[in-house]
């Protein structure tokens, strides 16, 4: 009777010891080489995604006031710069306040992989914002002297695009294509500065 007594107090003892299995009760620690809070904004990384954030408002804020005369090509400009904008500002906030800590996973290469597809977004975008104001061919759209129609001087169309855009259209869509790129390199020095905390 005590051997059945025995082997129930270790049939108990067994059961009431935890699970050694350690893939079932941790996670791994969330990796990230950035400081958090605000002194993320004193790094190079964070200096970029400010500037990222800064240009690509300027970006879309620039082709929404231009009335985007060529929705065609200027859809996908506004698509980016919107995503892009929305996404780094996410980025830095999860970063300042320290969110990013909490949340289990390995930043250091999902830096590298947004910076990445977002640099390539950046660049189809650029890429159209610039062909979009150079197609504008010399066109330029003058009022008729004492009249309220206006007519439009082309003076030498070349290549198969071809945009009307006024003097003011012109001038923004210039700006728009310059911030583009300035976002463009940023994206670029960010995916390679985030390559080489990755790879450490």
């Amino acid at each position: 009777m005590r051997g059945g007594e025995r082997e129930k107090r270790e049939g108990d003892t067994e059961m009431s010891e935890p699970a050694t299995n350690p893939a079932a009760t941790s996670f791994p620690a969330a990796t990230i080489s950035l400081p958090l809070g605000l002194e993320v904004l004193r790094t190079y990384s964070g200096a970029l995604v400010c500037l990222e954030i800064f240009f690509g408002g300027l970006v879309w804020i620039l082709v929404a006031s231009s009335n985007v005369p060529v929705p065609l090509l200027q859809g996908w400009v506004m698509f980016v710069s919107l995503t892009t904008f929305s996404l780094s500002c996410a980025y830095l906030s999860l970063l300042i306040t320290g969110l990013a800590d909490r949340i289990n996973t390995d930043w250091n290469f999902l830096d590298v992989v947004y910076h990445f597809v977002a640099l390539l977004f950046y660049f189809a975008a650029f890429v159209l914002e610039a062909a979009t104001t150079a197609a504008n061919g010399g066109a330029h759209i003058k009022p008729l002297p004492n009249s309220t129609e206006t007519v439009i001087c082309i003076t030498h169309p070349r290549g198969n695009i071809f945009t009307v855009l006024d003097e003011k259209q012109y001038s923004i869509n210039v700006a728009a294509t310059i911030f583009a790129f300035v976002v463009t390199l940023c994206y670029g020095c960010s995916m390679v500065m985030g390559f080489k905390r990755w790879r450490m």
